[in-house]
């Protein structure tokens, strides 16, 4: 593919790219900020942003209805407001009349496109179309199925009118599925839209080569405005796609990179303490930011005896299953193993940070190897005689945690067997029902809890959906159907505590920790920001020389 005809300014920054020794972009004069994507990207179409890569780069380029702030709460993005109706199936929202797409020959020479309220019309139209086939089409699973589901009175007016209400609607809008796109664009460019976006956003596509490099321009024409004047204030976005995450620290350490999320085992500790602090010779280069992370690594536990995985098991036992919870020490694990990265999980499934939750009013489990014993005996298995052996099913990454609680766990009996899988594999595996202990984890798609219990809700099981361990409660899907109609914040979060008690309980599955956002930026780089979502936002990031 010939880029010098196709994206002549994206080229030419390309060519400016490269002439730089190890990105250094200061002799061009732009700020450029740099990060690395290890997993790669897989689309640029928004209705494909299902992974944490593909959400990060999308988020630059376009923009939806309604966006979050850093502390989650729902605030206008095209939409300058709304309304809901009194029963809580219609939502009208008023939309800013100064949006415009990208620059795109799909609309012609020299032509200004403004975003309309058709323009959403058609987008979710598009999103919740078989043929389009996106993984985000569940968002729009409460919407009306008639011909009236979205409407466009007039351009600035747009109407979805859903078929039972759903309290967390407003927050899903906020998603990438749910950003607006150009009918000329999808259309001209068809399956390529991926790899040729036309958004709204803060930065316009400039140009991507898979597996090298994406390159992002800033948008003159963005509509939204900071405290310093409009936005962004960076000239560009340059990522690049090393695999290997240490070779990616390195570059972050030799400053070729602006910021990395996350951390590696293969660096964890020549970056952190055991307290999980920026070791003092960082101090003076690098900033370190953390925050709650809406996510909860724990251990599934299939427990429907239907299943061959699960007849013969000994956790198909609620009390063997409380024992495991009480029989390893969290708090341990995470100094030794996790630097003091996240929480302990004693309390709920449900993590801290999420609005109209309160964690604490969720008793979980400590370490307890008397209780534990206590429970085995109550079983039928004193001293774990007689239990037999429990394989827990993982893969790699997660091998040292699961040795530990094997070690632990043996302290008091029970004999605990590892199979390491590879990620793909262990996931279909899990969703065919076909192991009965496993190692997983439930990053939040929107901030709220009913996300969470979701995965709980017997009309969830899988592989339909996300309800993995194939709990069923009657106790439990009554209030689940009762939260989901209950528009009342505060009785809403009272129902999704009695639900993740009543889990915690019952123990479908236990509980690991609770994960934590941590964020490493060259001290040249402000405004970057946190989130519980962990959701990468460029508008307002500022680098001084």
């Amino acid at each position: 593919m010939n880029f010098s005809k196709l994206f002549p300014a994206a080229f030419t920054f390309l060519i400016m790219l490269s002439a730089c020794t190890h990105g250094n972009f200061e002799d061009t004069g732009m700020t450029v900020f740099r990060y690395n994507e290890s997993a790669g990207l897989t689309s640029l179409d928004p209705a494909f942003a299902r992974d944490q890569a593909n959400i990060w780069a999308t988020n630059q380029i376009f923009n939806g209805l309604v966006q979050f702030d850093e502390n989650l709460k729902v605030k206008p993005c095209i939409a300058k407001s709304w309304e809901i109706s009194g029963d809580g199936l219609t939502y009208t929202f008023q939309l800013r009349t100064d949006v415009q797409f990208h620059s795109d020959p799909s609309f012609g020479k020299n032509v200004i496109r403004k975003v309309s309220a058709s323009d959403f019309v058609y987008s979710f139209k598009r999103l919740s179309d078989e043929k389009t086939a996106s993984p985000g089409a569940w968002v729009l699973e409460k919407v009306n199925k008639g011909e009236n589901a979205f409407s466009a009175p007039n351009d600035s007016t747009f109407i979805i009118r859903l078929s039972a209400p759903f309290p967390p609607f407003l927050g899903l809008l906020s998603m990438q599925y749910c950003s607006v796109v150009p009918h000329e664009a999808v259309e001209k460019y068809g399956s390529d839209f991926r790899q040729h976006p036309v958004g709204t956003g803060p930065f316009r596509f400039g140009m991507w080569k898979e597996g090298v490099k994406l390159v992002l321009l800033k948008n003159n024409h963005y509509f939204e405005s900071g405290k310093d004047g409009p936005l962004p204030y960076l000239d560009a976005v340059a990522v690049t796609f090393i695999i290997e995450k240490q070779s990616a620290f390195l570059e972050f350490i030799k400053g070729n990179l602006d910021f990395i999320s996350g951390i590696d085992a293969s660096y964890k500790d020549e970056l952190l303490t055991n307290k999980g602090e920026l070791r003092a010779k960082y101090t003076s280069s690098i900033n370190l930011s953390k925050q709650p992370y809406l996510n909860t690594e724990y251990l599934g536990i299939l427990i429907d005896t239907n299943f061959e995985a699960a007849a013969k098991s000994p956790l198909r036992h609620q009390l063997i299953r409380q024992a495991i919870s009480y029989g390893f020490d969290r708090v341990k694990m995470m100094r030794y193993l996790r630097n003091n990265i996240g929480k302990p999980g004693l309390a709920g499934f449900v993590p801290a940070g999420i609005p109209w939750f309160d964690q604490q009013k969720v008793e979980g489990y400590s370490y307890d190897p008397v209780r534990a014993m206590q429970l085995l005996e109550k079983a039928g298995y004193p001293g774990a005689k007689g239990l037999p052996p429990i394989t827990l099913t993982t893969n790699a990454s997660y091998l040292d945690l699961c040795r530990y609680i094997q070690s632990q766990l043996g302290e008091i009996g029970i004999q605990v067997k590892i199979d390491v899988t590879p990620p793909a594999t262990l996931r279909e595996m899990i969703a065919q029902s076909k192991v009965s202990f496993f190692r997983g984890s439930w990053i939040a798609d929107y901030p709220d809890a009913e996300n969470y219990l979701s995965l709980f809700y017997s009309p969830n099981f899988c592989p339909a959906g996300p309800n993995y361990t194939h709990f069923k409660s009657g106790t439990f899907d009554r209030l689940y159907n009762e939260s989901t109609r209950e528009t009342n914040d505060s009785l809403r979060g009272l129902k999704y505590m009695q639900m993740d008690r009543l889990l915690m309980e019952q123990a479908p599955v236990i509980v690991l920790y609770y994960d934590e956002v941590l964020r490493f930026t060259r001290k040249n780089i402000s405004g970057l920001g946190s989130n519980p979502l962990n959701l990468l936002t460029l508008k307002h990031v500022k680098k001084s020389k």
